[in-house]
């Protein structure tokens, strides 16, 4: 274990729950700790955001980016509450898989799913990741975030094939979410896995950020031109229902 990561993490929890502004010698005798290795803790603390000091009095106290983050986390489970009515009509509306999914770094994570019934369906699990630049539902929230080249290559790193229709080139990934945008959803043509198809649209919050995507997996089989036209309307339409159900409003 990373004993200073650890003492780190330590004091910030101990500072939140203070619910005081306390000085180096509080943190200091709490902790066990010389008043010099108490002090540099805090100020590499201040550095990085997660505690704040008072100028006037020197004293100490947990900025609120806990609370930013806690926020976060707390949103992601109140997305899945709120949109699972809206993805359960549209897995029993289309028959196909359909996932909610949300952006982290590079890559797209599973938050839940319906299972298609059909005897050929495409397969994903809750808590499963995938590429973004791979999947119709991270090249939705791609797409929404609006990034340059520069912005994408630095986000993505290399853009790994893994399958021969996988796009690697990132001025072809940049064409591809700008007809994205034009469109209102995002393709997958059997660029993340052999044989699977997919879409995927943003959903935006109260705050008009998109904060999830709901995604369609199809087997290529069954996605011909005339069905990916009538499965992006419902699937586009499902998302403008989801998106007002958490508050979005055009």
């Amino acid at each position: 274990m990373d004993s200073t990561l650890a003492k780190g993490l330590a004091v910030i929890e101990w500072l939140a729950r203070q619910q005081r502004d306390c000085r180096v010698t509080d943190v200091a005798q709490a902790f066990g700790l010389a008043r010099s290795n108490a002090h540099r803790t805090l100020q590499t603390l201040v550095e990085c955001g997660w505690a704040v000091q008072d100028r006037s009095t020197s004293a100490y106290r947990a900025s609120l980016r806990l609370f930013e983050l806690g926020t976060l986390i707390s949103d992601a489970a109140d997305i899945k509450t709120l949109v699972r009515p809206h993805l359960a009509l549209l897995a029993q509306a289309t028959g196909e898989t359909i996932h909610l999914a949300t952006l982290e770094g590079a890559e797209i994570v599973y938050l839940d799913k319906f299972d298609s019934p059909l005897p050929v369906a495409a397969y994903s699990r809750v808590g499963g990741r995938a590429p973004a630049y791979c999947a119709a539902s991270g090249k939705a929230l791609l797409a929404a975030a609006r990034l340059d080249v520069s912005a994408l290559r630095q986000r993505l790193g290399t853009l790994v094939a893994h399958t021969p229709n996988s796009l690697t080139d990132f001025d072809a990934l940049h064409a591809d979410l700008e007809r994205t945008r034009t469109r209102g959803y995002a393709e997958n043509l059997e660029e993340w896995r052999r044989g699977v198809c997919g879409l995927g649209v943003p959903l935006f919050n109260a705050h008009g950020a998109a904060v999830a995507a709901v995604g369609m997996s199809v087997p290529a089989i069954r996605f011909t031109t005339s069905q990916a036209r009538s499965f992006s309307e419902q699937l586009m339409n499902c998302a403008r229902n989801a998106s007002n159900a958490l508050g979005y409003r055009s």
